[in-house]
């Protein structure tokens, strides 16, 4: 009778110790709530309105390493050393109806006001386009280079406020060529070209007036750091003389600003 109850009170205890070992074993996970709209097995899509967003768009490593060095910098508006141009709102310059600091140089034709809508806009140094468009009614037309300083950093330039863009996406352009002409995002402002330099390895447009400067940099101080021109004028860019066949003679009917560099377009 006692060996029975032994088994007995065994088995109830194999089965208490087998449930709570199995109740052990099973742990209550709460069940994960998606943030956003894009499933974790959903393959990636774009965004509600077809069009990507480009605030965070980083360049391919097929773009990075097309981008082409900038040796020599000039001012993209007036004569190659910046004559017929003044500087209306300079960089990191406190607005207080726009209620930031401005994260570029406003550059304006000496007429001041519309005196220079359709005025050529060049390009500072030898670049690669990363962006031609327009990303909203505010900044209108927009050309973004990149460009690499001489120690191989990635420093960007961007024209913005453009009547026109001269300058195709992906496309190489060099020191001094057209890229746009000067306008007024459409009637947003009196013309001028609203001119940024960053520091940046992808394309973040921003906003014109920020408490932050981020990758801004000085245009101005970038300009100036590489701008190696004497009284007379710059030597053309490295770039200007890709255009010739390896077969055709270097004269001045070839190269693009040959009439730059003395008695070669004679």
């Amino acid at each position: 009778m006692k060996g029975a109850r032994l088994l007995i009170t065994l088995a109830i205890a194999a089965c208490l110790i087998g449930y709570a070992v199995w109740r052990s074993s099973v742990t209550a996970v709460k069940e994960v709530e998606l943030i956003g709209f894009q499933g974790e097995d959903e393959p990636f899509g774009m965004p509600a309105d077809g069009r990507p967003d480009k605030r965070f768009h980083f360049l391919s490593a097929w773009q990075a390493n097309q981008i082409p060095a900038a040796t020599e910098m000039d001012t993209p508006m007036g004569s190659e050393n910046g004559a017929l141009v003044y500087n209306a709102q300079k960089f990191w310059e406190m607005n207080d109806n726009r209620g930031g600091y401005h994260t570029g140089d406003d550059l304006n034709g000496i007429g001041g006001m519309n005196t220079d809508l359709g005025d050529p806009v060049f390009a500072a140094g030898d670049g690669l386009v990363v962006f031609a468009g327009k990303p909203s009614p505010g900044w209108g037309n927009i050309v973004i280079l990149a460009h690499r300083d001489p120690e191989g950093k990635p420093v960007h330039t961007m024209y913005a406020h453009l009547l026109e863009i001269k300058a195709a996406l992906n496309s190489l352009v060099a020191r001094g060529e057209l890229i746009g002409t000067v306008g007024t995002a459409d009637g947003h402002y009196p013309a001028h070209l609203h001119f940024e330099a960053r520091s940046s390895d992808g394309i973040d447009i921003g906003a014109g007036y920020t408490s932050n400067p981020l990758n801004r940099l000085d245009p101005a101080a970038v300009i100036a750091a590489l701008h190696d021109a004497g009284p007379d004028g710059i030597s053309p860019s490295a770039l200007q003389f890709t255009d010739l066949a390896p077969d055709q003679p270097w004269t001045g009917l070839e190269i693009k600003g040959a009439e730059k560099i003395p008695g070669l377009a004679e």
